[in-house]
């Protein structure tokens, strides 16, 4: 019934303003807008990972690959989110990990020279694999 109703009053609104000039001039004014957000929004995006590849060229971080495969040679889970934090001025990966109990584990890496820096979650000790 909802449904109905939502049907009928978008179908109201779109013939109001198409009955309406000044108002047609006014949506397509604001899709136009609207796109031309959503089409340069990404472009902002490609320039930060840019300045990361660039990092990484210049072995100012560590490739995110090799963090991955120490990881997952120490530790049994799967990679749930992976963050490139900048605290402090000194860049960090934040790696949430679900282990194989459910638990949910963050590991800190120092992105500049690849060294595991911390951990929290509960049964951690659980995760690890036999070396």
């Amino acid at each position: 019934m909802t449904g109905n109703l939502w049907a009928m009053m978008i179908t109201r609104a779109f013939s109001i303003v198409h009955q309406n000039r000044a108002l047609r001039r006014l949506y397509r004014t604001s899709c136009g807008a609207l796109l031309c957000i959503a089409f340069s929004t990404p472009a902002l995006g490609d320039e930060h990972w840019q300045s990361l590849h660039d990092d990484v060229r210049r072995g100012e971080l560590v490739e995110l690959p090799v963090i991955l495969d120490w990881l997952q040679a120490h530790y049994a889970g799967e990679i749930l989110e992976v963050e490139l934090e900048r605290d402090d001025g000194s860049p960090t990966y934040e790696i949430e990990m679900l282990g194989p109990q459910g638990q949910v584990v963050e590991f800190e890496f120092d992105a500049g020279n690849g060294e595991l820096v911390g951990m929290e979650g509960v049964n951690i000790n659980a995760m690890r694999k036999a070396q």
